[in-house]
């Protein structure tokens, strides 16, 4: 018996080129996530009227100032006052067209007893308002 051993040469072609794509769709993602991710921060933005340069009609004949002390205990012009009793000082501001107020924040002070006092500030209506002490919050940096 005689056997008969056949070789079968196997045909390889050359694979068609291909271009990889999954790095290209991940970078692509990473892009969309940082893209999500930047939107909110770039529009949240706090509106607040700030006064033309120039001179005023009026000049303030009072001003008044707002301490704030890095206890976070608020003072009226040096007198130490609550919290509770600041609305009811600046409703008289308010009304009296030729008042300004300042406030002076320590450099220490926490800075969520500052934005409630500008929130109150705000709502009582005040448009004359300064911010004195600034070159302090450059030194503590």
């Amino acid at each position: 018996m005689s056997r008969s051993i056949r070789s079968s040469a196997a045909v390889f072609e050359d694979p068609a080129p291909a271009l990889n794509v999954t790095p290209l769709i991940d970078v692509l993602l990473v892009l969309i996530v940082m893209l999500i991710l930047t939107i909110p921060i770039m529009t949240h933005k706090i509106p607040i009227d700030l006064p033309a340069p120039g001179p005023s009609g009026v000049p303030p004949v009072s001003v008044h100032r707002i301490a704030i002390a890095p206890s976070g205990a608020l003072s009226w012009d040096g007198v130490p006052i609550g919290a509770e009793q600041l609305p009811a000082r600046l409703a008289t501001v308010a009304k009296d067209p030729v008042s300004a107020l300042e406030i002076a924040a320590d450099a220490t002070s926490r800075y969520d007893v500052f934005a409630r006092t500008l929130a109150t500030i705000k709502t009582a209506g005040i448009t004359r308002l300064g911010f004195v002490g600034n070159e302090k919050m450059v030194a503590a940096l």
